[in-house]
């Protein structure tokens, strides 16, 4: 008898670092949901995103493709470029029921509701790209809170006076869990859970807040040479200047943030209830990820943008399927957030389109046996230069980021200048070995690496129809 193909919770938060789960070696936050997930399932610790801002990010897991290669390179977007097939698109045309929640952010969304591509393969598409009250139509998390009565822009006033019950993150859980608990006629279903938080502006309802003990918690990463380091870069696009932690009360902002995380928490624990309860856990596959890092503070910075220290461009990612992953596995092998397309693809036996650059990580996530390898380095790219118009303080950046097992490169391709890091001997990435002779041989080593791979990434174009 063959297997119906599983149905895929998939959970995906916003601007989330690696180093923010409390059984992945944190014990200042608290996520016992999040914890259980991994304990039933295979935690992929050195997972990297393929852009550290949101757009190209999703526009890269979601193709399983770099963002160079499928044209989605910058936020602001007018419309998604439609370059590759989204996994969920091919998904539904092979029988699966789709739905989302929460963003989608593969075109701008200033000053308009996201438009949708032609084929994104949701049934169902409850759009919020955030919890502003800033669309006088169009938004789901707005008319939701308007039918409890209540008006989101008075809500926003106080952000954190907002019940947990009626934040966008809850809304976001209690779509999906209207569809977990839905007939699907039969057939296997994909939820895309996109819940904004923890993004900035860092504004969890009180009472989360109220959990920590700011001058507890360890604060960034951060020594007096970021000062000058951050300088040195000082006309590459990022979102933050370089100062130091007490000039913007870095804790308070790392208790935020970690609040807003057990909000997450609590919402993934009411979600995999809610398969229990319908008895659908044990064939559903439940994906926990973020779409990229937060500086949180590290040398002197806040948000996201044109860096690429692994606070940015390392983000969790959990995948559990009861008796078909393996239980509490910590997986050290490189891995790229592209990788998730084959690997639901291969779930669902469909072949990987040929174009698709993400590799399955379904061995490792059923052979404990399987050598802890998958990539020999992982990659990661940002080109905003186009957004240079708009912001005077920037000249704009092309910049691409190589981590093999030891090293990063990280080049600002035009600027003439770089970033080279010893992860091993300096896992903060404090010192920069871009000018010293003594690496010369291994920069170059990384930079032909890097350079073939950007090369090995280009769009092809359409397919032949002649013979040469």
């Amino acid at each position: 008898m063959t297997r119906k193909p599983p149905n895929i919770l998939w959970i995906c938060t916003d601007q989330q670092r690696y180093d923010t789960i409390g059984a992945l070696n944190n014990p200042q936050v608290h996520t016992p949901n999040i914890d259980k997930l991994a304990a039933s399932g295979v935690a992929f610790e050195r997972a990297f995103c393929q852009s550290p801002i949101c757009t190209p990010s999703r526009g890269s897991f979601l193709t399983g493709m770099y963002p160079s290669r499928v044209h989605a390179c910058i936020n602001g977007n007018e419309r998604w470029a439609e370059a590759a097939p989204l996994v969920t698109a091919l998904l539904a045309d092979a029988g699966y029921d789709c739905a989302l929640a929460g963003k989608l952010h593969l075109a701008g969304t200033f000053g308009r509701v996201e438009p949708r591509p032609q084929h994104d393969g949701y049934r169902l598409f409850h759009w919020s790209h955030d919890p502003e009250d800033q669309w006088e139509s169009g938004h789901a998390y707005a008319d939701w809170i308007a039918e409890q009565g209540r008006n989101l822009g008075e809500l926003r006033k106080s952000p954190h006076e907002i019940p947990p019950e009626l934040h966008q993150t809850s809304w976001c859980s209690d779509r999906a869990i209207d569809f977990i608990e839905a007939d699907h006629d039969g057939k296997p279903w994909l939820m895309s859970v996109n819940i904004f938080d923890p993004h900035e502006p860092f504004d969890p309802p009180q009472s989360y807040l109220d959990r920590f003990d700011v001058g507890a918690l360890s604060g960034p990463a951060f020594r007096e040479s970021d000062l000058a380091a951050q300088a040195a870069l000082a006309d590459i696009d990022f979102q933050t200047p370089c100062r130091r932690p007490e000039e913007f009360n870095a804790k308070w902002i790392q208790a935020a943030y970690y609040a807003m995380i057990e909000l997450i928490d609590d919402n993934v624990g009411r979600m995999l209830d809610a398969l229990e309860r319908s008895g659908q856990r044990d064939n559903t596959v439940v994906i926990f990820m973020s779409d990229h890092g937060e500086m949180l503070g590290d040398h002197g910075l806040l948000l996201k943008g044109c860096r690429f220290y692994e606070g940015l461009a390392r983000v969790p990612l959990i995948l559990s399927w009861p008796g078909q992953f393996l239980d509490g596995a910590r997986r050290q092998a490189l891995v790229e957030l592209m990788d998730i397309a084959p690997t639901l693809l291969e779930l669902a036996g469909l072949p990987a389109p040929d174009r698709m650059q993400g590799r399955s990580l379904l061995p490792l996530l059923r052979d404990g046996q399987a050598a802890d390898r998958h990539r020999d380095f992982v990659r990661c790219e940002y080109y905003d230069a186009i957004n240079a118009r708009f912001n005077e303080r920037f000249s704009g950046a092309y910049a691409t980021m190589l981590r093999d097992e030891r090293f990063k490169l990280i080049v600002y391709h035009g600027h003439g200048i770089g970033e080279l890091f010893d992860l091993e001997a300096d896992p903060d990435e404090f010192v920069n070995l871009w000018d010293e002779r003594a690496m010369r041989e291994t920069k170059m080593r990384l930079m032909q690496q890097s350079f073939d791979a950007l090369a090995l990434a280009t769009d092809l174009g359409t397919e032949p129809v002649t013979v040469f």
